[in-house]
């Protein structure tokens, strides 16, 4: 979907992950440089530098994961609903993007449900509790949800494309991203 299709929510999310995504991947960064430096110069290490890295990377990743979607930057089998007709087309892809909406519902409803077995776990140095990672995937699925909720939705109001032939009445359906 281009940037002027995704609406509030669309650009909520595209920012969102993006400062995530830029915040963790500098703090990674730094971390890690500084470290190698110390280690190189005074042959030492920070202790709890290897712990930061490990909780942000899948921060890292989910962004990444969402962004990716929100693109339709994943792979997809398609032809299956390219053998439909437009009228079919429009019903399936409503359907199959309300079925993924709901199965991402499902692993934010799980995750959740896991966070407090796995805050008491604790990172050796920081102590940071491990539900800190379950977090991401648990909102990363939310964000997805809502994004397949926003393509069920457009697919469902997906208007004839301007300047199709009326035998080719084809409706503009939103790529998919699961």
């Amino acid at each position: 979907m281009q940037a002027a299709d995704q609406g509030l929510l669309g650009r909520g999310i595209a920012v969102l992950c993006q400062v995530v995504l830029w915040i963790s991947t500098a703090v990674i960064f730094v971390i890690l440089v500084a470290n190698t430096v110390l280690r190189y110069a005074t042959g030492s290490s920070l202790q709890w530098a290897n712990e930061v890295p490990e909780l942000l990377f899948p921060w890292l990743v989910m962004s990444g994961v969402v962004l990716a979607a929100q693109a339709s930057a994943h792979i997809a089998t398609s032809f299956l609903m390219e053998a439909l007709p437009a009228a079919a087309r429009r019903v399936v892809g409503t359907l199959a993007w309300l079925v993924v909406s709901a199965l991402y519902a499902t692993l934010v409803v799980a995750t959740f449900r896991m966070l407090e077995i796995v805050h008491d776990e604790k990172s050796p140095i920081l102590q940071l509790p491990g539900s800190i990672t379950y977090a991401c995937v648990m909102v990363g699925m939310a964000l997805l949800a809502l994004l397949a909720l926003r393509s069920a939705w457009a697919t469902w109001r997906a208007q004839p494309q301007a300047g199709a032939s009326p035998a080719s009445d084809e409706p503009r359906v939103p790529a998919a991203h699961w």
